[in-house]
């Protein structure tokens, strides 16, 4: 297998969707990344404990409906390469 654009975007899709499918009660607060875990003060820099569980936050916020549409036209796409 070549390293091409499309398995560069068919490994992209695989990350965030594994990004997206963490739940926040069943894995990640006894991981220790919950979200009442990385508060602080006001004026304060967020760690990267902090940043790295706002990022997860936001991919799972924003890849829920349109994750779901890109794997299925990456799964047709290779349904139709095979």
């Amino acid at each position: 297998m070549a390293f091409t654009l499309y398995s560069l975007l068919q490994a992209s899709l695989l990350i965030v969707n594994a990004v997206a499918v963490l739940h926040e009660e069943r894995f990640l607060r006894h991981v220790g990344w919950g979200s009442d875990q990385g508060i602080g003060g006001f004026g304060e820099e967020p760690g990267i404990k902090a940043q790295l569980t706002n990022l997860i936050r936001s991919i799972r916020t924003v890849m829920r409906g349109k994750g779901t549409i890109f794997s299925i036209v990456i799964i047709i796409m290779i349904i139709i390469t095979i």
